[in-house]
């Protein structure tokens, strides 16, 4: 590849933060899941809704 075919950080796809949301919010209702049904494995599932949460929000 010479770097007149690189691809640059513009053009790359990005995902919208719509899809962060909708991300979020199902990382939401597994957690919700977990803490009712396995309320000992619940922790498990709080890195991935945190982090789309930061995610669609904008921050990182």
């Amino acid at each position: 590849m010479t770097s007149k075919s690189a691809v640059s950080a513009e053009t790359q796809p990005h995902t919208t933060q719509r899809n962060y949301w909708i991300f979020f919010l199902i990382s939401l209702v597994i957690f919700f899941l977990m803490l009712i049904f396995m309320n000992q494995w619940f922790w498990v599932s709080m890195p991935f809704m945190l982090t789309f949460l930061v995610m669609a929000l904008g921050y990182m």
